[in-house]
């Protein structure tokens, strides 16, 4: 093991115990910085409202990968590609509210098949877009 992968795992180590409870790490894909994301339940309530907003958000900027059920059945994914079914059992990129978030805001590395809206979509719209899916899924 270098020098190097043991001070980054001594600093991973001490930052993990520095973190408060019930709080998760997400170590960005792209670059070495660290952004600590809540695992908190969604700050936008489950409401009629949040939904109709995140199916309107979800209607313009994800629907055409992932289909207009959220099954991954998208007419417009990348070449290659396979969207994720947003509604199954089974998520590759996290299942948490707060982990959902982050593949929304920040993609999916390293080939980014799954875009980074950030900047492109809000932090509230993201919000309720997963209010969306979490109420599409209990149907």
């Amino acid at each position: 093991m270098t020098r190097a992968v043991q001070v980054l795992l001594a600093l991973t180590a001490t930052f993990a115990l520095c973190v408060p409870t019930g709080t998760s790490v997400v170590v960005a894909a792209n670059g070495p910085t660290r952004e600590i994301v809540e695992a908190q339940d969604n700050p936008i309530e489950l409401s009629e409202e949040s939904i109709r907003a995140g199916r309107q958000v979800y209607g313009r900027f994800c629907r055409s990968c992932h289909g207009l059920r959220a099954d991954g059945a998208g007419m417009t994914a990348p070449p290659g590609s396979t969207p994720a079914n947003l509604v199954d059992d089974e998520w590759d990129h996290g299942s948490t509210d707060a982990e959902i978030f982050t593949v929304i805001k920040d993609g999916v590395a390293p080939k980014f098949d799954m875009d980074a809206w950030e900047g492109r979509v809000s932090d509230d719209d993201i919000w309720h877009v997963i209010n969306f899916l979490r109420d599409l899924a209990s149907e």
